[in-house]
Formats: structure tokens, C-alpha cells, sequence
């Protein structure tokens, strides 16, 4: 059985903008995968920060359960996802650990810096899979199969500085909408956070716009989540596609990304 693992930052950004390729590759006999890097514990208005990380850490748990995920645990805390030494090793033993022949990760551009650190630790994680001479922490034999990475939208489909990231395929997560909904649900500390510190209203109806969003970018399905897939180089070969491979007529290729890379953009 083949294994994807998603790798994103904080509990609930798995929900936001990866969970329905999970789910699908899931309904492709897929095995999966699910990790935040960090506790969340800065995620509340009312809790201390041990509190708040013991309540998400519940809710990731419950959300996983739900996606029908193994769940592992995180090992940073919120604006502590640093690309050092300490973390690469903790996240490279649980990419040794899965072996996944996909990993899902955040953009490398983004609104904020824990989700590009996170994208940086989960390619160079990666990378590092087969090297002998590279210790993770615990210690995890190094693994010898391919792997694909490939990068998630960032939040509003625009990097920090308010530019537009395309995506390179759309998936279609129509069938998923609502179970994504509901493993989204399960975050339920979020909302008041959210609402208060990023006016995201109903982060529920939130994710589901942005879902529609890239649905309608993709010019064919009602709900879609876009990818962009990571260099081949020291990955896998230079035509592996295991998203379209595993889903098909689900996968739709982005033309625009195309000509973007023809030109060189």
C-alpha cells in the first residue's frame, strides 16, 4: 500500500488546504499520513499555552480520526518552526519512519513564516531520506525509494507580499467537501482565535470559499485543491506524477503554470 504524508504546520492547516487530496488518495487505497510540526499552543485568547496546546492536540487527534489518518505527534510550538538542526533530524525520522511515496507540504511562499519553514524542513527531510551518514533523532534507517513532494496554495493564493501563486494541478476534492468540513470541524478552539486575531468570520465557511476558489480556477470542478509538485532532482524521476497517477480524472493540469515555466516566471 502506498503512503502520503502531509506535513503542515499547525493543527487545523492540514484541514485548510491539503485534506481533500488526502481523503481522495485515501479512496485510492493509499495509507495516510498526518503530521503538524507544531502544538499550537499560542492558538487561544483564553487558555495558557499549555492548556491551549492539550486541547489541540485532542482536536488534531480527533480531526486525524476523522480523515482516517495515523496521527503523529508534533514536536515544535507556534513562531518556534525553525529550519535548525534539532528539527530537521526530529522530522527526517518520521519521514524514514513512513516512507511515503508522496509527501504534502505548505508552499514555499506564503503569508507567514512557519509555514515556509515548514516547507523547507519537509524538502530537506526528504531529501534526506537516503543518506547513511545522516542521523535523525531517534535514530531511523535511512530509506532508499523515491519520493514527490508536493507544495500546497498558500492561504489566498498569494505569497507574502501580496503576489499570486499559481497552482500547477488542481485536484478534485468534490466528493471530499464534506468530510474535509467535518475534520476541519473538530478544531473547534480556532474559531474564536481566528475571528479575533484574523477576521476569518466562520473558518469553516472560510476554507470552503477558498475550496471553491480553486474549483473555479480549475475550470472544472466545484471544489478543488491546487499543487505545485517539487523539483524531481534527488526526489524522484523526472516524470513522476503519483497524483495523477493514483486519481486520473481528478488530476486536471494547469496550463497557466505551464506557459509561466516556459517563459520562465
Amino acid at each position: 500500500m502506498p503512503r502520503v504524508l502531509a506535513i503542515a504546520a499547525h493543527p487545523d492547516d492540514i484541514e485548510f488546504v491539503m485534506a481533500g487530496t488526502l481523503l481522495a488518495l485515501g479512496g485510492a487505497g493509499w495509507e495516510l499520513h498526518y503530521l503538524n510540526l507544531s502544538s499550537g499552543n499560542l492558538g487561544s485568547m483564553q487558555w495558557s499555552a499549555k492548556k491551549t496546546a492539550q486541547v489541540r492536540r485532542r482536536e488534531a487527534k480527533e480531526a486525524a480520526r476523522v480523515l482516517g489518518a495515523h496521527w503523529h505527534a508534533p514536536f515544535c510550538d507556534d513562531l518556534e518552526i525553525f529550519y535548525d538542526d534539532r528539527t530537521l533530524r526530529r522530522l527526517s525520522a518520521v519521514v524514514r519512519a513512513v516512507d511515503p511515496a508522496v509527501v504534502l507540504t505548505h508552499s514555499p511562499q506564503d503569508y507567514m513564516e512557519d509555514h515556509m519553514n515548514t516547507s523547507r524542513l519537509a524538502v530537506t527531510a526528504a531529501f534526506a531520506r537516503g543518506m547513511p551518514n545522516y542521523r535523525t533523532t531517534p535514530p531511523r534507517k535511512p530509506v532508499a525509494s523515491s519520493v514527490t513532494v508536493y507544495h500546497a496554495n498558500p492561504h489566498g493564493l498569494r505569497d507574502g507580499m501580496g503576489c499570486r501563486v499559481v497552482p500547477g494541478v488542481f485536484v478534485d476534492t468534490t466528493s471530499e467537501a464534506d468530510v474535509k468540513r467535518a475534520a476541519l470541524a473538530c478544531h473547534r478552539s480556532q474559531k474564536e482565535w481566528l475571528d479575533a486575531t484574523q477576521g476569518m468570520d466562520s473558518y469553516l465557511a472560510a476554507m470552503e470559499e477558498f475550496s471553491r476558489e480553486v474549483g473555479r480556477l480549475s475550470k472544472k470542478f466545484t471544489h478543488a485543491e491546487g499543487w505545485r509538485r517539487h523539483s524531481h532532482l534527488g526526489f524522484c524521476s523526472q516524470d513522476a506524477d503519483p497524483l495523477a497517477e493514483a486519481l486520473g480524472r481528478r488530476v486536471r493540469r494547469n496550463p497557466a503554470a505551464a506557459r509561466a515555466l516556459e517563459r520562465g516566471a
